[in-house]
């Protein structure tokens, strides 16, 4: 528990006082964002409005990491685990492909930065790595950071994704990781369009999978075979990078609240989209994510069945898309929707939440009466 609360609090304090410094350092070089003239007018007064403030919540998941993990070393605690390495790994690299769409942006003054398919395809790529690198690493109870089945609450033995390890199988599994990971990457990256709304929603949801990770080290199958135990590798390393998560994005909304005096632009938001999908491959919870992440789904469920029924009927399902800007263009004030989203995250991170601990209390016999 040490360990989770210091990530949180070291997470925190770096990108509290890491974005202020980005804010005069952009804001000196006119490094502001581009609004889009399609999207809504009231937008218009957020131009030039320092951007790339994903770099404080990367640097804040990142020092709190290292530094957790090294006193874990000093202490004989714990230290760097092949699992949080890899789920940080793909928080850095999408990450960088996001900073390398905002300096495209910023470097050439439009709001277009990497196009469609550069961007699909460093997905491609980074998604492919993490894929074959997460069934790497046993440990000594053979143990991988990832598993081919597909999971829910933990593993679903009748489901094996790779076909029990056959080539075609192998490459099934990593066109699932390639949708996983682009899915939720591009799901917070679309959710990023109101002032706080994607740091917020992602700091709930780093909240409740903190919770879920320690509850999971708590009952770990490595320590004691029980019912109702898990069988992650790694779990504490990956609630240190939950609370990591929940903690930058906490700092960064100190500043990023309305009215925004930084966007986290490409760079925070495919970073986080990165985090939200590694901790679910590595804590065997990828179905229970879409629950918790309810909110991210729902964000880019909307641009998708506003593209179908445009191409399909010419016509437009909601005002415009993403979902919020919907509520937006209907009158609703900024900071209502942006309120009303986070009550729904709650919500979906309660509900999510409570599914596993329900599961754990039906596995394990326990009655709460």
């Amino acid at each position: 528990m040490t360990q989770i609360i210091m990530a949180g609090i070291v997470s925190f304090l770096v990108a509290i006082f890491t974005t202020p410094v980005l804010i005069r350092r952009f804001s000196a070089e006119g490094l502001g964002q581009e609004i889009r003239e399609e999207g809504p007018k009231s937008h218009m007064r957020k131009r030039g409005t320092p951007t790339m403030g994903g770099i404080a919540i990367i640097a804040g998941i990142v020092i709190a990491y290292l530094t957790v993990s090294l006193y874990g070393l000093i202490t004989g605690s714990g230290g760097f685990t092949v699992s949080g390495l890899l789920v940080l790994g793909l928080t850095l690299g999408l990450g960088a492909l996001g900073f390398a769409d905002d300096f495209i942006k910023l470097f050439k003054a439009r709001n277009l930065g990497l196009n469609k398919t550069a961007k699909l395809v460093g997905q491609l790529v980074i998604a492919i790595a993490f894929g074959l690198l997460i069934l790497w690493f046993p440990d000594d109870q053979g143990l991988t950071p990832g598993s081919t089945q597909l999971s829910f609450i933990r593993d679903i033995d009748t489901l094996d994704i790779a076909f029990g390890g056959s080539v075609i199988g192998i490459i099934v599994f990593l066109v699932f990781m390639y949708i996983l990971i682009a899915a939720w990457s591009n799901a917070v990256n679309l959710t990023d369009g109101l002032d706080g709304l994607a740091a917020g929603t992602t700091a709930f949801v780093m909240g409740g999978y903190s919770l879920i990770t320690f509850w999971q080290f708590r009952n770990s199958c490595t320590v004691s075979v029980e019912p109702g135990c898990y069988s992650v590798r790694d779990p504490l390393d990956l609630a240190v990078l939950a609370a990591a998560g929940l903690g930058a994005c906490l700092g960064f909304l100190w500043w990023n609240a309305a009215p925004a005096k930084i966007f986290m632009g490409d760079t925070g938001s495919l970073a986080l989209g990165g985090l939200v999908a590694g901790l679910s491959v590595a804590s065997r919870t990828e179905l229970l994510m879409i629950i918790i992440g309810a909110l991210f789904v729902i964000e880019a469920a909307s641009v998708l069945i506003q593209i179908i029924v445009f191409r399909t009927t010419g016509k437009r399902f909601f005002r415009m898309a993403p979902f919020h800007h919907h509520f937006e263009n209907g009158g609703w004030p900024e900071t209502t929707v942006v309120i009303r989203f986070w009550l729904i995250a709650v919500m979906a991170v309660m509900l999510g939440t409570s599914i596993f601990y329900a599961e754990w209390l039906t596995a394990t016999g326990v009655s709460l009466r």
